[in-house]
């Protein structure tokens, strides 16, 4: 007996299999998209906002550094940050035409008091 040869190849169960990963893959990627993976998130007591408040410390045009629209020195704004907690982001908003150093020195101050969450608030340029 002789085998007999293939005419053809029989594509339809790959066809098949590949649908179905389609399916998967675009079914999936939908739901991350939309966040429509129902959760029911966890219930707290306390505001979880007002535990993560930003301090913000702004140095504008002439030098002048304030902190919570409170205008301050250096050695007020150490005194005042130092009754906050380490893990409080802090952002500083400094006007584009002062002085570098003046910000340095705040910037400085927040690192050499032990923030890590400091951050320096930019615009986007509009080209």
């Amino acid at each position: 007996m002789e085998d007999k040869g293939f005419d053809y190849m029989n594509v339809i169960p790959l066809v098949d299999v590949m649908m179905v990963l389609l399916t998967i893959v675009l079914m999936t990627s939908t739901f991350i998209a939309s966040g429509a993976i129902p959760v029911e998130l966890p219930k707290v007591t306390q505001d979880q906002k007002a535990a993560l408040k930003t301090a913000t410390v702004v140095v504008d045009r002439q030098g002048m550094i304030y902190f919570e629209s409170t205008p301050t020195t250096l050695q007020g704004l150490k005194e005042k940050i130092n009754t906050l907690k380490r893990e409080t982001p802090v952002l500083v908003k400094a006007d584009r035409y002062v002085a570098v150093q003046a910000c340095v020195d705040v910037l400085d101050l927040l690192s050499g008091s032990g923030f890590k969450k400091v951050g320096l608030q930019t615009e986007r340029d509009r080209l």
